[in-house]
């Protein structure tokens, strides 16, 4: 499934397409701008999205095969919650 496909989906439940478009570019902007601040976002039932902090480490070039450092950084995450992992699998 892809964002237009979510779209189309909650187009089911509300009025329109475009309403529907609104609210799914609100969620994921509220979301974004969270995790930004360094918030997490938690859905009870869904899970969770927060930023986490990895680490520099040692990599190397693919193409050269020279050692490298990579450097830290934070990027985003998502734990899913007991309901969502049960309902997969």
């Amino acid at each position: 499934m892809n964002k237009g496909d979510l779209v189309n989906e909650v187009a089911k439940v509300v009025c329109t397409k475009k309403e529907a478009q609104a609210a799914v570019n609100c969620v994921f902007s509220i979301i974004t701008k969270a995790l930004k601040k360094k918030d997490s976002v938690t859905l009870i039932g869904f899970g969770t999205f927060k930023v986490a902090q990895r680490n520099a480490r040692k990599g190397r070039n693919p193409q050269t095969g020279q050692e490298m450092t990579i450097k830290a950084k934070k990027v985003p995450k998502f734990v899913p919650g007991k309901a969502l992992k049960d309902a997969v699998g």
